[in-house]
């Protein structure tokens, strides 16, 4: 059931106010984000004051489509007048002075927008533990990770915080903690929302897409915010259709089952659970299932974590201490330089010979000020994770390797891309699992990268290749909540909401 139109309905009916609407969030938020972590700012008063103004345009009918919808943002997105940190200390502080395109359409569609969401720094991880706010929580289970790297927007939707958020997604980051959270969350296609005002991680994978508790509202959070944008030349002119026409169409949908997607290395629980759930549509003839082959999907770990973390090195070069964001103590920095200059010449002028040359060239090889300063100012400021895929995609990029990493990789993406081509020539829509276990434990896998990076195996595939992606809940198992995940081809997200609306009647959803 949408929660936008039933919470509309009754404020046009006056069984509730828009302002009571969102005192009730604000209360909840109070309550539960303690522990939660998911919102790290809060516009209490300012939302009190947009919801008045937006109660007053409903009662004489002209409000927006999303008027009624109470909807965080993920620190990624840039808000006019609002802090844009990415979770990162490098950006701490810094206030962003534009609103991003979706912002922007948000707005003119009167959503009420209540706060600023939790994130892994720059988008870069897994499970919502990379961030200078600290973890956020699962709902489910406070011992558990939400997912990442929008977990705050997961878990605030999950957690009735707000009635939807928006995320990013650039490997999975809707998808996957959508799954953990039991919420649906939308990866658009390439090029379907405009990336103006999003702060690029890999500028070819990012997407800005909802997080809902209904793929009809994720369907109607879609609709407001995705068209081309003059601001973003690679946003697509391909026309905005009516995303909520034909959610509970009769034609019966063929639903492509890749065999790679439920080999080795998915938990058996999941798999039951995902088999389960389509069987029982075929069973119900709403579904024509076909099993199909991805055959280069195996690599696409491999061809994710190379081209996006070269992508990501090139983007963060841009954060250096000197223009905006964090920077290193620059009088500190001149005096440790002059005491090491000092010692150096000190040494210099008491040694003789080789050692003599030695000191003189260490003197002549010290950094400047200026470099010290970019060391000293990225070091602070970025964190582990974010320093780690830095330094994989500069050494990808880097001279003697580029033709064994960085090229290689682009021809495997395109074979990853044709292979979802040949399928949708057969198929509407690719179902399979959207993570291969539940939410794991908070720290389980902080130390181990690849088990981390493994997490995404099902979801990095629809970035490489551009097409859009959903995972909506398809069940429990052992109290957490699994995610199925549904693919469609390029600017078919109709086909994937209608897949989604489906497991969403199997669950007795409205």
């Amino acid at each position: 059931m949408s929660k936008i139109r039933s919470t509309r309905e009754k404020i046009v009916n006056r069984e509730s106010s828009l302002t009571e609407v969102v005192e009730s969030y604000l209360e909840r938020i109070g309550r539960r984000n303690g522990k939660l972590n998911a919102f790290v700012t809060v516009e209490g008063e300012e939302s009190k004051k947009r919801a008045y103004e937006i109660q007053k345009r409903l009662e004489r009918g002209e409000a927006g489509p999303l008027a009624g919808c109470v909807i965080g943002i993920k620190d990624i997105i840039c808000e006019k007048g609002k802090r844009t940190s990415c979770a990162s200390n490098i950006l701490k502080g810094f206030e962003s002075i534009y609103d991003a395109t979706v912002i922007r359409r948000l707005k003119e569609a009167d959503a009420l927008l209540i706060g600023r969401l939790n994130m892994d720094e720059f988008g870069m991880g897994s499970s919502n533990e990379n961030s200078i706010y600290g973890p956020v929580r699962n709902p489910h289970d406070e011992t558990r990770v939400p997912g990442g790297s929008s977990g705050g927007s997961a878990a605030a939707v999950a957690a009735n915080l707000c009635t939807a958020a928006l995320g990013s997604d650039t490997g999975g980051s809707i998808r996957q903690p959508a799954s953990f959270c039991g919420v649906v969350g939308l990866k658009p296609t390439w090029g379907r929302v405009s990336r103006y005002g999003l702060v690029a991680f890999a500028s070819s994978f990012d997407s800005i897409g909802p997080l809902t508790n209904s793929v009809t509202d994720a369907a109607l959070v879609l609709q407001s915010i995705a068209g081309e944008d003059p601001e973003d030349g690679t946003s697509s002119a391909e026309p905005v259709p009516d995303y909520t026409a034909g959610l509970e169409a009769d034609e019966v949908l063929r639903v492509g089952v890749p065999e790679e997607y439920f080999g080795e290395g998915l938990h058996v629980g999941v798999r039951n659970v995902i088999d389960g759930r389509l069987k029982q549509l075929e069973k119900e003839r709403k579904v024509e299932l076909k099993p199909i082959s991805l055959p280069h999907s195996r690599y696409s770990i491999a061809t994710y974590y190379i081209l996006a973390t070269a992508e990501a090195s090139s983007n963060l070069a841009r954060f250096d201490g000197v223009r905006y964001g964090h920077r290193s103590d620059v009088s500190k920095l001149k005096e440790e330089l002059r005491e090491e200059r000092e010692a150096l010449q000190k040494s210099l002028n008491s040694s003789r010979g080789d050692q003599r040359d030695r000191w003189s060239q260490q003197l002549d090889s010290m950094d400047s000020a200026l470099i010290r300063l970019y060391k000293r100012s990225r070091t602070e400021g970025f964190g582990r994770e974010v320093k780690r895929r830095i330094m994989l995609g500069t050494y990808v990029l880097s001279a003697g390797y580029y033709d064994a990493y960085y090229a290689k990789a682009q021809k495997v993406r395109r074979l990853i891309r044709q292979d979802f081509l040949d399928a949708f020539s057969e198929v509407d829509v690719i179902a399979g699992p959207t993570a291969p276990t539940t939410a794991f434990e908070l720290g389980a896998r902080l130390n181990d990268p690849v088990q981390m990076y493994l997490n995404d195996i099902y979801t990095t595939a629809a970035n490489l290749a551009g097409i859009c992606g959903i995972s909506v809940p398809a069940g429990i198992l052992e109290g957490l909540p699994v995610g199925i995940q549904f693919l469609g081809n390029r600017f078919e997200e109709q086909k994937i909401l209608r897949a989604g609306r489906l497991i969403e009647l199997l669950e007795g959803q409205g």
